[in-house]
């Protein structure tokens, strides 16, 4: 077996080396040859360990795509939201879900990505959260703080400051009516999902994200849809008392729309299915066909 090992920020071959011992190294019974780096063919490698959080995620997510092999996920980052949502909160984890993959226990699992396409900037791919508005501004405070402090509380010591500058602006979104007795060629109809001066609104694929707030509990990774959170116009000081419920309570609600190709303008935010291992919980992504089906919860 050919593994890559590749380190994210703070990461290094220390962290390595409990995957690489000899009762985890082999599979069926064949040793592992190991390279440092994300290799840029999958006939360079069968299986690829990712060191980092979810930033390290994000940054090699479309070469991951690109390969199509399996990613064990060690999270090792200040938000780690996408392998908590695997089950993986610690190296531990990720050494177990190794160790069963080596054993070729069927610990694969596949799962969805969401991409945003621009005019500008073409497609890009998502596995967590993308989100428009007050979390993005969140998210550009927090990543002034030390990556320590990001890690502790960075995300919910920017929201406040944030909260209390942050205008609402006027958005709309908009999904593809699914008429499947509609033939080839015909309009396509656009049904209008939100139409008001917003603060927030996030495309979940996974339950969590800044570094644990519970956005869309009820979201999951293999279900073709993306939970849609939007929170419109509201006075500052209810909003700052709202939030707490997003990391305490998991009755937070969003609703499940199916997001496919947008209106001839705009960006938009799509559903495409992938795969990811599972076991005690890894990572595996494939890219596969867009999702076409979905509901609104």
């Amino acid at each position: 077996m050919r593994a890559a090992a590749v380190f994210g920020l703070g990461c290094s071959a220390k962290d390595l080396k409990p995957f690489q011992s000899d009762k985890n190294c082999q599979r069926n019974n064949q040793a592992t040859e190991w390279r440092i780096g994300m290799p840029a063919a999958s006939e360079q490698a069968d299986v690829v360990l990712l060191f980092g959080g979810d930033g390290t995620v994000h940054r090699h997510l479309e070469q991951l795509v690109r390969l199509g092999i399996p990613v064990l996920v060690v999270p090792a980052g200040s938000g780690n939201d996408f392998a908590r949502a695997l089950g993986l909160r610690s190296a531990r984890d990720s050494l177990a879900a190794w160790w069963k993959f080596c054993t070729a226990a069927a610990n694969v699992r596949r799962i969805d990505l969401g991409v945003i396409a621009t005019r500008e900037l073409g497609a890009r791919y998502f596995c967590c959260v993308a989100g428009v508005g007050l979390d993005a501004e969140v998210a550009r405070r927090a990543n002034a703080f030390p990556r320590w402090l990001r890690g502790h509380g960075g995300y919910a010591l920017s929201l406040l400051p944030a909260i209390f500058r942050f205008a609402p602006f006027p958005m709309k979104i908009r999904t593809r009516s699914h008429d499947e007795g509609k033939a080839s060629g015909e309009k396509i109809e656009w049904i209008v999902r939100s139409d008001r001066p917003t603060m927030l609104a996030a495309f979940a694929n996974t339950p969590v994200y800044g570094g644990g707030m519970r956005i869309a509990p009820q979201a999951k990774m293999d279900d073709g849809q993306l939970d849609v959170c939007v929170i419109g116009k509201m006075d500052p000081f209810k909003l700052a008392c709202l939030f707490p419920t997003v990391t305490l309570a998991s009755t937070w609600e969003s609703e499940k729309w199916n997001i496919s190709k947008p209106p001839a303008s705009g960006s938009r935010p799509t559903r495409r299915s992938t795969s990811t291992l599972t076991a005690n919980t890894c990572a595996v992504r494939q890219y596969r066909s867009e999702c076409s089906r979905g509901r609104c919860g």
